[in-house]
């Protein structure tokens, strides 16, 4: 019997993904655990391993291709026994692929349990299945039977992603290429409103030809472009990073009501004590040689005073939704990183409990796997509070932007030598600007004040934090 290869839920949150590469190729024999392909989501590139063993039969989704969507059959394989011509011929939509197992998703690969929470069973999911199983069709030839039956819209990987900018169903575009296939044209004509699309068959009907209508986004992007001068700009298509960042972005600030709380540190403390700490610091060997084994920044020590104070004052290290508030236990602390494209918010877990060294170094490594783009999502997903630090940069202060499920985000600006009257006397500080941008469902005025005098506290006594 068959078994379907699906694409995998490697985060929760994840809709679609591309596929890298095929690090296996049809007819190689395929074991429980090996490494089969490379998948590209929004934030990472990961390797996912087979679940079943079998021959691999059939590659359905070349490697490349962009915005596969989660459940979507990307290759089939043959079981023992069987031949790789008949797999191919009876996967994909048909009822003799191998039921779902393993993870819960229907194929053979494995993402980490930890990271797979997304269910098939989603609104999302179940959009998408739906679509794949005959409420679209495609046009022209065997792609609009093929449609009509639920399988796979034959069309280019550019015309899919041309499609999915301008925001266009590619089920709906009639195709012009060999076979019905859609190419990049029959996407181009459609966004112009020039035309025609083909309408989804209801019940086996054949699919009826409809005039298009301009989709709204395509419109809206029409009317931007008409402000410039056609040759004075380049055009650069987001990429899967860019297009959540937005996404998450503009859910979180129409959907939390954020309010803003600034205070100013003084860290002259901490600066001598980092010194201090780091000049202490033993040699240790590894393969670039003797260095020290530790060497905080004062980021290190920040991350460190954001999770005490959240120890400090509990009730503002919580989560909201709508059924209840969610009390965490631990201070999981994730750290605004800038890489290419974007940004990602590596997690240091149970920073409360850590020493400066540990989460100096845990950082580090957090950081350069972040910019290569290999975190696991269990590194990057989820937390309770978070830290954006643009002081490197001379910024003196903003506001950060929440980062759901937390209710608090830290936003540090440059520490930098002020004025500052101390016992009635004008003095010289180095004074740093923090600003907590919070969630006012979940932490009430007086409460984020509460948190920001702690954090102040163990900023200014920095001795605190090694005790």
């Amino acid at each position: 019997m068959p078994i379907n290869v699906t694409m995998p839920a490697l985060s929760p949150t994840m809709e679609e993904g591309n596929l890298a590469k095929w690090l296996v190729k049809e007819g190689d024999q395929v074991s429980s655990g090996d490494i089969i392909a490379e998948i590209e989501t929004d934030k990472a590139t990961m390797e996912v391993e087979a679940v079943d063993e079998g021959t691999l039969a059939k590659i359905v989704v070349a490697a490349g291709t962009e915005g596969v969507k989660v459940n979507e059959i990307i290759a089939i394989l043959a079981a023992d026994g069987e031949s790789a011509e008949d797999a191919a011929a009876g996967g994909g939509a048909s009822g003799g692929a191998k039921a779902p197992q393993g993870n819960g998703q229907a194929g053979a690969i494995k993402a980490d349990p930890r990271a797979d929470a997304a269910k098939t069973g989603s609104e999302a999911d179940a959009k998408d299945a739906a679509m794949r199983a005959g409420s679209r069709a495609s046009g022209g030839g065997k792609a609009a039977a093929d449609g009509a039956k639920g399988e796979r819209v034959f069309a280019s990987p550019l015309a899919r992603r041309l499609a999915k900018d301008a925001g266009i169903d590619i089920g709906t575009v009639k195709g012009s290429g060999p076979h019905g296939r859609v190419v990049k044209a029959d996407v181009e004509a459609v966004a112009k409103g020039g035309a025609r699309t083909v309408a989804p068959a209801e019940k086996g009907a054949a699919p009826v030809e409809t005039a298009a209508a301009p989709m709204a986004k395509a419109a809206s992007d029409e009317s931007i472009l008409k402000l410039f001068e056609e040759g004075s700009y380049d055009k650069v298509p987001h990429d899967g990073m860019r297009k959540t960042i937005a996404k998450r972005l503009v859910e979180a600030k129409t959907t939390i009501p954020h309010f803003y709380l600034t205070i100013d540190c003084e860290l002259d403390a901490l600066l001598a004590l980092r010194k201090q700490l780091n000049d202490a610091a033993p040699m240790a060997t590894g393969e670039a040689g003797d260095r020290p084994a530790y060497k905080l920044s004062v980021n290190d020590m920040i991350i460190k005073a954001m999770a005490l104070a959240l120890k400090a004052v509990p009730t503002a290290n919580v989560s909201w939704t709508e059924a209840a508030m969610l009390k965490h236990k631990h201070a999981d602390v994730g750290v605004a990183v800038s890489i290419e494209g974007g940004l990602i918010t590596p997690i240091i877990r149970r920073a409360e409990e850590k020493t400066l060294s540990a989460i100096s170094n845990e950082m580090k490594d957090l950081a350069k796997r972040a910019r290569a783009r290999k975190l696991k999502p269990e590194e990057y997903q989820g937390g309770t509070t978070a830290v954006s630090n643009l002081g490197m940069f001379g910024i003196k202060d903003f506001s950060a932007v929440i980062n759901p499920p937390h209710a608090t985000i830290l936003a540090v600006g440059a520490g930098e030598q002020r004025a500052v009257v101390k016992n009635g006397a004008v003095a010289v500080a180095t004074v740093m600007s923090a600003t907590l941008s919070t969630d006012h469902r979940a932490v009430d005025g007086a409460l984020g004040a509460e948190l920001m005098a702690a954090f102040k506290q163990l900023i200014e006594n920095p001795m605190s934090m090694l005790v």
